[in-house]
């Protein structure tokens, strides 16, 4: 498994998720959605975002992947840990 992180600067979620993913030993790479190539990048995903009330995607989003294949799209460590659990 692998993941994609996407994230902003100043996030304060998105700085609490990659904490976690320091003690998580899951690889993967982080996006800055301030950069053009990392916006290109999230398009991939855009039809499984989780967004706000206004329309705004939730950050941090992320992609968990196998083989090129999504497992899932997750915006909370807790999540992440609930579903691995479950596959346990």
């Amino acid at each position: 498994m692998e993941y994609l992180l996407f994230t902003y600067p100043n996030c304060d979620k998105c700085e609490g998720f990659k904490d976690y993913l320091k003690q998580s030993g899951l690889n993967g790479v982080e996006y800055n959605l301030t950069q053009r190539d990392s916006k290109l990048r999230v398009r991939d995903y855009l039809d499984r975002i989780r967004r706000d009330e206004h329309g705004a995607m939730v950050l941090p989003i992320f992609v968990l992947r196998e083989r090129e294949s999504v497992l899932g799209v997750f915006n909370t460590p807790l999540e992440v840990e609930s579903w691995l659990k479950s596959r346990a």
